[in-house]
């Protein structure tokens, strides 16, 4: 399962070692295999896994030291490797991780020097302690002092004096402790077997997850209706903004445990491909939550909102001028090819409209909602049921059900032809088999709520016509693919 993002087999009676092959899982970003009885020891192979963000390998038998290949998880955030038997210094190498938010290794046999990194000399006494003899600046260590040869016999009768002093406190507060022990820990472990699989947080900015979840529903008082900022068939978007200063939007799903299908597919569909994608000209994915109470995606909150609204108010629509237009067609023609052609494998996203490109407040274009994504895999032929937007919709979805990066082709060009007209081009549309650049002189179909373009734009939009034109094809085969189309903006804007 190669190309598995998420596994939970927490709270389960798995046992003898973790398989090797747990390091071919390398698109994965959350790994949870706490609480089951796992031993030996913590395979090198998980070094492999460079994407995870959430490591969870706690209360298991696991032994020998912590791999030194954990130094790769560059992109890890959380690690749990609690109740477990490992011993051996903690490798200094961890000091790399320098995304790591959070780290729990208490109740082994570790000792010597923690890493110096924030994760390590931020954790709690609890996070850290009942270890074999860790030291260093953490919080509750005792610093880490070197011996020299010449005091080596005073430091060890120092040592021995103050061994027996600790162990006659570590009796008497153990007596204690030992009456609440078993109880907290049967209690944990319910919690932890109840809590396992009803919530993921995830987080691809510096917050923790758990945190960005509580701050979201702190600042929009549980999602309250005042926050809302636009509503659609899956769910409603919240404007939150956190205690960093940061304006992020949140595109809360209507709950995903009460069976509806199409739901969960929207929510892990975009998921999955917004984890996939890192460019300019896509909405900037910060995480999302999926608990029994709460689903939701975050993203950067963009201040101009979708283009349609700004077409369709008259005031916003004059301050997009046809510069303005013309950088949005090549900011989504950058999205889009990047999509299909530099994303491995290729994802085709299914519903291009003027409703899911978003505006800054430079104007530049982001592509936004990824919920009917399709990620083409090679060796399938891709049928699926028809999605998108009706009008943006490639006709030749209504009788082979075939999805192929053609389709997207064809919702740019209606995108393209509605930022010349500044409405949707119905009637440009009704007989998609004779038209033709020819058919729609430019001056015909310019929007007449702006000045007319400069001769220099004037070239722009006659080139940008032509090819929503070609890309309007009937046939999909005719249509140029979003690379050439890069390349000819390229050239020519």
């Amino acid at each position: 399962m190669s190309k598995l993002l998420y596994l939970d087999l927490s709270a389960n009676q798995l046992s003898k070692s973790i398989p090797e092959t747990i390091g071919n899982l390398s698109r994965s970003f959350y790994l949870n295999l706490s609480i089951n009885r796992f031993s030996q020891r913590i395979p090198i192979q998980v070094g492999k896994l460079t994407r995870l963000v959430h490591l969870d390998l706690s209360h298991n038998m696991l032994s020998g030291e912590i791999p030194g290949e954990f130094q790769s998880l560059q992109s890890l955030e959380t690690l749990n490797l609690s109740h477990n038997n490992l011993s051996g210094e903690i490798p200094a190498s961890l000091e790399k991780l320098r995304g790591l938010y959070t780290v729990d290794i208490s109740s082994n046999e570790l000792q010597g020097p923690i890493p110096n990194c924030q994760a390590f000399l931020n954790a709690s006494v609890q996070e850290l302690g009942r270890n074999k003899g860790l030291c260093g600046n953490a919080r509750g260590l005792p610093p880490c002092t070197p011996f020299s040869k010449k005091g080596h016999n005073n430091n060890k009768t120092f040592l021995v004096v103050m061994f027996f002093l600790l162990s006659v406190s570590c009796l008497l507060i153990s007596s204690i402790a030992l009456l609440f022990a078993f109880k907290r820990k049967k209690d944990t472990d319910e919690e932890r077997q109840s809590n396992a699989s009803d919530e993921i947080f995830f987080s691809v900015t510096p917050f923790n997850g758990r945190i960005l979840y509580k701050e979201i529903t702190r600042t929009t008082k549980e999602f309250d209706a005042k926050y809302c900022i636009g509503k659609g068939g899956y769910g409603n978007v919240y404007k939150a903004e956190l205690s960093s200063g940061d304006v992020v939007a949140v595109k809360k799903f209507h709950p995903l445990h009460t069976g509806e299908m199409a739901d969960q597919r929207q929510f892990l569909n975009e998921v999955r491909a917004l984890v996939e994608t890192r460019h300019r000209n896509i909405v900037k994915f910060y995480g999302f939550c999926s608990s029994a109470g709460h689903s939701f995606l975050v993203y950067k909150y963009l201040e101009r909102g979708s283009l349609a609204s700004v077409l369709s108010k008259n005031e916003e629509s004059k301050k997009l001028d046809w510069n303005k237009r013309v950088n949005i067609v090549k900011g989504v023609v950058n999205a889009l090819s990047y999509l299909h052609h530099d994303c491995s494998p290729p994802i085709v996203h299914r519903d291009i409209t003027s409703n899911n490109i978003l505006l800054d407040l430079e104007y530049e274009a982001h592509l936004s909602d990824f919920g009917t994504a399709k990620l083409l895999n090679p060796d399938s032929s891709n049928w699926s049921n028809i999605a998108g937007t009706y009008g943006y919709i490639a006709p030749e979805l209504s009788y082979t059900m075939q999805v192929t990066e053609k389709c997207d082709v064809f919702s740019f060009g209606v995108l393209a032809l509605e930022l010349i007209v500044g409405a949707y081009p119905g009637e440009f549309l009704s007989n998609l088999s004779i038209l033709t650049a020819e058919s729609i002189p430019l001056n015909n179909v310019l929007d007449q709520s702006l000045s007319p373009p400069p001769p220099e734009v004037v070239n722009k939009l006659i080139f940008i016509l032509k090819l929503a034109v070609s890309c309007l094809n009937i046939n999909p085969k005719s249509r140029p693919t979003m690379h050439t189309v890069s390349q000819l903006v390229f050239d020519h804007i």
